[in-house]
């Protein structure tokens, strides 16, 4: 009898507490809606939408203040960023770290967990080569804009951007590609030069300071998200806020290309797609497999013939469209050898087009690797940037067979021509013009602050990458010369090159430029792109 109350007590004891806390439970999340909806009801009342600014005429008397990442960016998510620092600063371990680490960042809350991947990403980055936040991030960043919302920013009399994440992510993107007046981002703390992985709090009254300097000085909008209008210290300074909600960033069309202020010409980083969750999970379970595939695919193209590595390289994934000329111009006369001209993609540019013909070519090329040299299955030179001694090398390798001839000098994996060098011109007086463009999908074969050596393994790293050539017609120097000897002149060399850049650039659809290799790497790397090699020079001399 005593066990049967006990057990009924008991019982009844624990359905009581139960039915207590269950009610109470209920109650707290039923007021809970209802402060939320209420709080929701004033937000709407007191700060107008964003769509409110789309037809006003009086924004240029303004200072457009913008929330970088919950009002000006289509996605809300800033790990595909922090990935890319991780990847392409830290290298591979630390991108697996963050991978790993990224659910207890979504559960953490968002300042905890951006702290986190702060830490992760930039503890031991030394801060003067840190370079990411001007050669990787802003051809991301740009790619994630709401055109409405770019449609308001150039509205503005000044614009200012201001961001959680730490300055040296966001900066060159704000002022370099979008022209914003001024940025506000959080600073780093260092230590003998090295980031420790902590920021400061934001500091923004000197930069108040600057902003009420001028136009727009007294009247300030920001452009913030709905669920923190007043969470930054910046936007209390505001005379009016303006909110964006989730649905308005939904409905935002992508900003297309041609209306970025300014192009996106250089960029930097191995990573080819937008490392999101799933897409950093998918690159890190490839790579083993990716690496292995591409010593297959080296070894196929350095032991066996053309006519044997083709078909079974193609089996592997690779994809290579030839196009010609369907009336090609032939000087029949002719009886040196061939020189080809073509626009740089990769360093696999000249193997490409051997493999296209089905012959063996020589290639001349800058900052060759000595990886790179040893494992092409043609012969290739590095160039020494001496005029007299390339052009000797140049007439000398020509003089063998046929050659192969990257005049702008290094790599651009946008649709744009670098300048071309002349000196080709000064070589035969037949110029076979080859166009080349590239498809990757996960992984870059370039680079101009990583290491070279590496480019052909990430490139074929890439399950299933594409190379396109196209022969061209053939363009004749002598048509160019003002004097009646055969060959170019001193002064016509440059429209032979000019010409060639034309054609190419027509071809595929690609803007000429006049910028050069040195632009490239001081703009990406900090330096000029040289390299110096003289036991490797001094080797190529003798050949």
């Amino acid at each position: 009898m005593a066990k049967l109350f006990k057990a009924f007590f008991f019982k009844s004891f624990f359905f009581f507490w139960y039915r207590f806390l269950f009610i109470q439970f209920k109650n707290l999340i039923r007021f809970y809606r209802t402060i939320s909806n209420s709080f929701s009801g004033a937000t709407q009342f007191k700060y107008p939408k964003f769509s409110s600014l789309l037809h006003r005429s009086d924004l240029n008397d303004h200072t457009l203040v913008f929330d970088v990442e919950n009002a000006l960016l289509k996605s809300s998510s800033l790990f595909p960023y922090f990935m890319l620092v991780a990847f392409e600063a830290g290298g591979l371990l630390r991108a697996i770290v963050l991978v790993l680490l990224y659910p207890f960042v979504c559960v953490v809350g968002n300042e905890m967990g951006l702290k986190i991947m702060v830490m992760t990403c930039f503890l031991g980055i030394k801060a003067s080569s840190f370079r990411v936040g001007r050669s990787v991030l802003p051809k991301f960043l740009l790619e994630d804009v709401g055109a409405e919302m770019f449609e308001t920013l150039k509205k503005g009399g000044k614009q200012v951007g201001v961001s959680r994440l730490p300055r040296v992510m966001v900066e060159s993107f704000l002022r370099e590609y979008l022209e914003f007046d001024f940025v506000v981002g959080r600073e780093l703390k260092m230590f003998c030069g090295y980031y420790l992985g902590l920021m400061d709090n934001n500091k923004t009254s000197h930069v108040l300071d600057l902003v009420k300097e001028g136009k727009g000085c007294s009247d300030m909008i920001g452009i913030t998200s709905h669920n923190n209008p007043r969470d930054h210290e910046f936007f209390s300074h505001c005379k009016e806020v303006v909110v964006v909600s989730e649905a308005d960033k939904r409905s935002w069309q992508k900003l297309g290309r041609e209306r970025y202020p300014r192009p996106v010409i250089f960029h930097d980083g191995r990573l080819a797609l937008r490392p999101t969750p799933m897409d950093s999970i998918a690159i890190l379970m490839w790579l083993p497999y990716g690496f292995i595939l591409s010593v297959i695919r080296i070894f196929l193209a350095v032991s066996l013939p053309f006519n044997m590595a083709t078909p079974l390289l193609v089996s592997t994934g690779l994809r290579l469209t030839i196009s010609a000329p369907t009336r090609p111009h032939h000087n029949n006369s002719n009886k040196n050898n061939n020189i080809y001209v073509c626009n740089h993609r990769t360093l696999l540019d000249p193997l490409y087009i051997s493999f296209s013909l089905q012959r063996n070519l020589s290639a001349v090329t800058y900052s060759l690797s000595r990886m790179s040299e040893v494992l092409s299955p043609i012969k290739t030179v590095r160039l020494t940037r001496n005029r007299n001694e390339d052009a000797k090398m140049m007439k000398h390798l020509l003089g063998q067979g046929d050659l192969v001839v990257c005049p702008e000098g290094t790599t651009c994996r946008e649709p744009y021509l670098l300048r071309f060098s002349p000196l080709f011109s000064e070589m035969c007086d037949e110029i076979v013009p080859v166009a080349i463009d590239t498809h990757v999908t996960m992984f870059h074969g370039t680079t101009a602050g990583g290491l070279k050596c590496l480019d052909p393994f990430f490139f074929l790293m890439n399950p299933s990458p594409v190379y396109t050539v196209q022969l061209l017609h053939h363009v004749f120097p002598s048509h160019f010369s003002h004097t009646t000897t055969t060959h170019v002149d001193q002064g016509s060399k440059f429209q032979v090159a000019n010409q060639v850049q034309s054609q190419i650039g027509t071809a595929l659809g690609f803007n000429c430029t006049r910028l050069t290799r040195k632009d490239k790497y001081l703009m990406l790397a900090g330096n000029e792109g040289t390299v110096s090699n003289p036991a490797g020079a001094a080797k190529n001399n003798s050949q």
